[in-house]
């Protein structure tokens, strides 16, 4: 079993702070649809308690090759759009963890993800074949906030960018977002949220 957070401080963890991190956990042999409980702190010397959110980490490893991603996570509040499963046989596109990835399809260099109820915090590790924008969005469409990864980061490239970089947005309210390499090709991999 990999390692596990354990949260016995008195302040809020911030996403920002390397220790928490998807990135810095070992979760590559965990079977995961799984859902972080949220967890009621007192901040020292207060009442206040401080809510720590849910985290889901999508396993992608049920899906089948080209199966189309759209409604099979509904159950954890995410509905894919322009997605399918795939096993890269291109050894460009490696996968971080796991055999199985998604990818934007049939359009290319376009996948949205809604969020059925708001989320705070998403992330997954990118690999693409040219700059790729990761955008959110509140209820009216309106851009809450985005990431770019510079350019082209396949393996056995010269890019100084390495695959399955990990992207992230946080903001609250955030509704959707939406990958977008501008008809290049990408894999995402590791899709997780926090509410």
């Amino acid at each position: 079993m990999g390692k596990q957070a354990c949260l016995q401080s008195n302040q809020r963890p911030k996403f920002e702070d390397r220790q928490f991190t998807l990135g810095h956990f070992d979760i590559q042999n965990q079977t995961i649809d799984s859902t972080f409980q949220s967890q009621m702190q007192a901040a020292a010397g207060s009442s206040e308690k401080v809510a720590i959110p849910n985290c889901i980490y999508l396993n992608l490893e049920n899906l089948k090759c080209f199966e189309v991603v759209k409604r099979q996570y509904e159950q954890w509040d995410v509905i894919f759009d322009n997605c399918i499963a795939i096993q890269p046989s291109n050894p460009a596109f490696p996968t971080h963890s796991g055999q199985v990835v998604l990818m934007a399809a049939p359009k290319s260099g376009y996948l949205e993800v809604t969020f059925l109820r708001p989320v705070q915090f998403v992330s997954a590790f990118i690999t693409s074949s040219q700059r790729l924008v990761l955008s959110a969005y509140n209820r009216d469409r309106q851009l809450l906030a985005q990431t770019v990864l510079s350019g082209a980061n396949l393996a056995n490239s010269d890019s100084a960018v390495p695959p399955n970089t990990l992207l992230s947005v946080t903001a609250s309210d955030i509704h959707s977002v939406t990958f977008c390499a501008f008809d290049g090709q990408f894999t995402v991999d590791g899709f997780s949220f926090c509410f």
